[in-house]
């Protein structure tokens, strides 16, 4: 067993099972072997957790929250969230919704994932860091509900119509008093 075996297994049981089941014995079990070859690559779980949550990281940043939609970095970003929620649903609970995830960890990539693409697009440059994080905190309650609830097929609204409740979203919040963003 290489290193990367066991980060692909470790990272295979997390997208499977979620982090509650992330243990040396379940990631031993995947890959038909003892728990030695995981610690003799990694020093404890954390660490391997760790190099988990990069790999993670790495994906979602450069694979699922970079995908061009519309060419509107914040509805873009919403779509992918929503979209990432219902094609991947077992490792998004596990990153955002479950306690033994990254809820922190996984927000506060989502929001350096966020002010990047909004810096980077030239219709919300003018916006203050203020601004810029109540829109993040505005769109996120909308698109983690909007997840939430079409992962659960509770509902399913068309692109289109999730496209207008972000856009609409973001009107709203950059209506509002200007004092609340800063």
């Amino acid at each position: 067993m290489t290193r990367e075996d066991i980060i692909k297994a470790g990272y295979e049981l997390v997208a499977q099972e979620g982090f509650h089941k992330f243990t040396a014995r379940n990631i031993a079990k995947l890959m038909g072997t003892s728990t030695a070859p995981i610690y003799a690559e990694f020093h404890s779980m954390d660490a391997l957790k760790e190099t988990i949550f990069q790999r993670i990281e790495n994906y979602l940043g450069e694979v699922i929250f970079n995908e061009v939609r519309t060419g509107d970095s914040i509805v873009d970003m919403g779509l992918n969230y929503i979209y990432f929620a219902m094609g991947e649903n077992k490792l998004y609970k596990a990153l955002y919704l479950e306690d033994y995830g990254g809820g922190e960890r996984m927000h506060n990539f989502s929001y350096r994932m966020y002010t990047k693409r909004v810096s980077e697009d030239n219709k919300y440059q003018s916006l203050s860091k203020g601004q810029v994080d109540a829109l993040h905190y505005g769109t996120w309650i909308i698109v983690t509900g909007l997840a939430s609830l079409m992962s659960s097929h509770i509902i399913m609204p068309t692109e289109e119509q999730l496209i207008s409740i972000i856009k609409d979203s973001y009107e709203a919040l950059s209506k509002r008093d200007k004092s609340i963003f800063d």
